[in-house]
């Protein structure tokens, strides 16, 4: 393959599963790529000392979405001045192909390769709304691959083949897990305490992911409601714990909405309500339409809907999640982009 690979992107785990997946599929290819993130993110946590990589670097970049006046003038300044660095880096390693995930983490090296002659630029957007940076870039991009767009040549979402692996069709809800994601989410935390005792009534066992923040207040809720769950504030087993569950209450992120489409979970979605464009409403609406999930915005939570959700035809919506994505779709876009740099 001529020149080197970059892979741009980060600042939080849903774009950092995505550069993941690019960087293990290349690594699986005999081809070490070199990641471009922010040192402001979790991406050095993910990427600092990984040997599958040719290079990590850690620019000092930051959002500039919601900034005004001097600070929103200082992070342009700062991103002009790092895609100029990225251009010198482009030169010395001969950076022929960008792949984008998005986040603040990519504007730099994303920009670099627009100004970079026979630099070919690669966008992967997760969410239905597309982010600003994205939005901007996509005009000067070679493909943009996303789930939620008609156009896009690979629809699949990149999930880890462990989701898929642990899939199973569920037939009836005995255990019931929610997730609020690694920094967890009160609102969900609330809710799942609320509705606790009736599913403890039912028969139904609880898997709960609180969040750090969070965790010692909901364990203790639980134990004063003498209900044993499985109470934990982060775990490296979510495809694990989501196996074991018949029905789930999460946020609607992108990689999380998908992983539990592989796992064949029905899902209840409460999305973030301060998620950018309202993102996190639209990609589970994707679902809704084709009657494969629940919905409800945290401002609504109704104990009727939700009950009324966990009587419905899980099987049904269990099996028919089972066509909603392949997996292998990570293999697939790296065939196109190799493809596309012969010519």
């Amino acid at each position: 393959m001529k020149g080197s690979v970059v892979i741009t992107g980060g600042g939080t785990g849903g774009h950092l599963k995505v550069a993941d997946a690019f960087i293990e599929e290349y690594y699986n290819r005999g081809i070490k790529v070199i990641f471009i993130g922010s040192s402001n993110g979790q991406d050095k946590a993910w990427f600092e000392n990984d040997k599958r990589l040719k290079k990590a670097i850690f620019l000092d970049t930051k959002g500039v979405v919601n900034k005004k006046g001097l600070s929103k003038f200082t992070s342009l300044f700062n991103i002009f001045s790092k895609t100029l660095y990225c251009l010198g880096l482009y030169s010395s390693y001969d950076v022929r192909t960008v792949i984008s995930v998005g986040g603040f983490s990519a504007a730099a090296a994303t920009f670099a390769s627009i100004f970079k002659f026979g630099c070919k630029l690669y966008i992967h957007e997760q969410n239905s709304k597309m982010g600003k940076l994205n939005e901007i870039t996509s005009k000067f991009a070679t493909e943009v691959f996303s789930s939620f767009d008609e156009k896009s040549l690979i629809k699949d979402y990149p999930v880890s083949k462990e989701f898929f692996n642990n899939a199973r069709v569920r037939d009836k809800v005995k255990t019931i897990a929610f997730f609020g994601g690694s920094q967890g989410a009160v609102c969900i935390n609330d809710f799942a305490l609320k509705v606790a005792p009736k599913l403890n009534e039912m028969g139904i066992s609880i898997i709960h992911q609180t969040g750090k923040n969070d965790f010692e207040r909901v364990k203790g809720e639980y134990e004063k409601l003498n209900i044993k769950a499985d109470v934990f504030d982060f775990s490296k087993e979510i495809p694990l714990k989501m196996s074991k569950a018949d029905f789930a209450v999460s946020r609607a992120g992108a990689s999380t909405l998908w992983e539990m489409c592989a796992n064949s979970l029905p899902a209840f979605f409460i999305p973030y309500k301060h998620a950018a464009a309202d993102h996190q409403y639209y990609n589970a609406k994707v679902l809704l339409d084709k009657g494969l999930c629940f919905l409800q915005r945290e401002d609504e939570l109704s104990e009727e809907y939700f009950f009324k959700a966990l009587k419905s035809d899980i099987h049904k919506i269990s099996i028919e999640l089972i066509s909603s994505i392949s997996p292998n779709a990570i293999a697939l876009i790296v065939d196109i982009i190799l493809e596309n740099n012969k010519k």
